[in-house]
């Protein structure tokens, strides 16, 4: 959906097919708006605003004062940050979701239609037939956020949606869902980059994290460590380069037979409580390298070896298994988890000596353990006035590990900060949020045209950086050489190709 070139450095996104020429109405609204963000944002960002400011130089010939006072009653919403009224829209993996999301953090509604279905039937996500199912729920999905958030779509300020990184089919259903709400209803269009969001939704549940900030991101399929210097200016200090820390849980769970309808990590954790974890001496891997990304291939391959000398039959689940094989699998389980967890540990602490060291002033250290809990991917998820109780699946409820890596953050002088396990699967509200935070900073685009071809081609990132390698947590390994489609996030807002100057 984004055409945003490192060659044109502007804070206000490119568009691919822009409509050319936007309502007056529409102007009318944007320069008003811009206005009142130019009080609130030039002294904090100057440079910013100025290239915000010449982009739009040009429409304001085209109206007296006159003009837009006539406008001021239609667009305060937009001038007024804590009463944006923003909808959030996701489709970048296996999750239909949709949110509505007011300025001041208010979560109007929140709804997610999955595909465990399907999981179920492809043992993991088909991209095709994903794009089938997000095809088939989009448009109940985003009109079910707003009539449970008691909103039409003219009430909106603006919609917001995931461009990247993701599946590249699946990403297509959400941004043109979102292009024909904007440009029916001639409403301002905010891409948003997947894992900013999830490292943003912790604002929103917490007023006092303020930029500059640490976020560990953990889900089943990656690890993130990242510093958050500033909204759109990130610095990746750690990356997986082969499996992330979920996998090799849910590998270990499925490999000593448990049941995984909670998925690997409670399981793990339950078992492990019954076992010794000095019992079986795993490798703490990649302790020869000193920086801070993540591999859990090898520390598998161990496990599974470890199985198969002790004759472990996965087939037989652990509740019908003899004493002395429950002892066994207990034993494997406290062992990988202990060994697994001190990989983390040893990252994320390398991590903060690496974020001190350029950002003396962090303080929080953001953990979002990403969940795949099949509990939430089941039907439709509904969230109304931000009342919701749900147990989050995966890495996320191991506390195990949540209480090891609170010890590694108190260490380090830093507080930890969690989102609810509601807002740590993929969903609307963070996209909505992100949105928001983007909105108030002048990163918009103008409606698109009511009536796009069926075949326009989106801009989409499925392969997207947040932010550049920190020049120390740069990884030699082979399994990170890949070519890179886009620029990062960060390198595109701070209008260079180039991470040498952040660095």
């Amino acid at each position: 959906m984004l055409a945003m070139a490192g060659s044109l450095p502007s804070t206000v996104y490119r568009l691919k097919f822009l409509f050319p020429h936007p309502s007056i109405s529409y102007k009318a609204r944007t320069l008003f708006a811009v206005h009142k963000l130019h009080q609130q944002s030039k002294q904090r960002n100057p440079l910013v605003w100025g290239d915000f400011r010449a982009t739009f130089s040009p429409l304001s010939a085209k109206f007296s004062a006159a003009q837009l006072n006539s406008h001021e009653s239609q667009i305060g919403k937009a001038s007024n940050g804590d009463d944006l009224v923003i909808l959030g829209i996701e489709t970048s993996c296996d999750d239909t979701a949709a949110a509505v999301v007011r300025g001041n953090g208010e979560i109007l509604s929140q709804v997610v239609a999955s595909q465990a279905d399907l999981l179920a039937q492809y043992g993991g996500v088909a991209p095709k037939m994903a794009e089938e199912a997000h095809s088939g729920a989009i448009d109940q999905v985003t009109q079910s956020a707003l009539d449970t958030a008691n909103l039409t779509a003219k009430d909106l300020s603006a919609v917001a949606v995931t461009i990247g990184p993701g599946l590249s089919l699946c990403l297509r259903v959400g941004v043109r869902k979102a292009r024909e709400i904007a440009g029916h209803f001639q409403l301002p269009i905010v891409g948003v980059h997947h894992m900013e969001a999830h490292t943003l939704v912790a604002r929103l549940t917490d007023k006092e994290l303020q930029f500059p900030f640490m976020a560990l991101l953990v889900s089943g399929g990656h690890n993130l460590l990242i510093l958050a210097r500033d909204l759109g200016h990130y610095i990746q200090l750690g990356t997986t380069i082969d499996d992330a820390i979920g996998e090799a849980y849910d590998k270990t769970a499925k490999w000593l037979g448990l049941d995984m309808r909670r998925s690997g990590g409670p399981a793990v954790e339950e078992l492990a409580r019954e076992g010794d974890p000095e019992s079986v001496k795993f490798k703490v891997p990649m302790q020869h390298h000193k920086d801070c990304n993540f591999s859990f291939a090898g520390l598998k391959t161990q496990v599974r070896l470890a199985i198969a000398s002790k004759d472990i039959n996965a087939q037989v689940p652990v509740s019908s298994a003899s004493s002395q094989d429950r002892r066994s699998r207990a034993d494997i389980a406290a062992s990988f988890q202990r060994v697994a967890v001190l990989h983390l540990e040893e990252r994320c602490e390398r991590a903060i000596e690496w974020g001190l060291k350029i950002e003396p002033s962090v303080k929080h250290l953001v953990i979002n353990t990403i969940s795949d809990n099949p509990v939430l991917k089941s039907g439709f998820l509904f969230l109304m006035k931000g009342v919701l109780q749900v147990v989050s699946g995966g890495v996320a409820s191991n506390q195990y590990v949540r209480s090891r890596l609170d010890d590694v953050v108190k260490k380090k002088g830093l507080q930890l900060v969690c989102p609810p396990p509601s807002l740590c699967t993929d969903n609307g509200v963070m996209v909505a949020w992100t949105g928001i935070e983007h909105f108030c900073m002048g990163r918009f685009d103008p409606p698109p045209p009511a009536n796009e071809p069926e075949d326009t081609m989106y801009d989409i990132r499925s392969r997207w950086p947040l932010g550049e390698e920190y020049a120390e947590g740069r990884s030699e390994a082979r399994s990170m050489r890949k070519a890179r489609i886009h620029p990062s996030l960060t390198s595109i807002i701070q209008g260079s190709g180039s991470a040498q100057q952040l660095l």
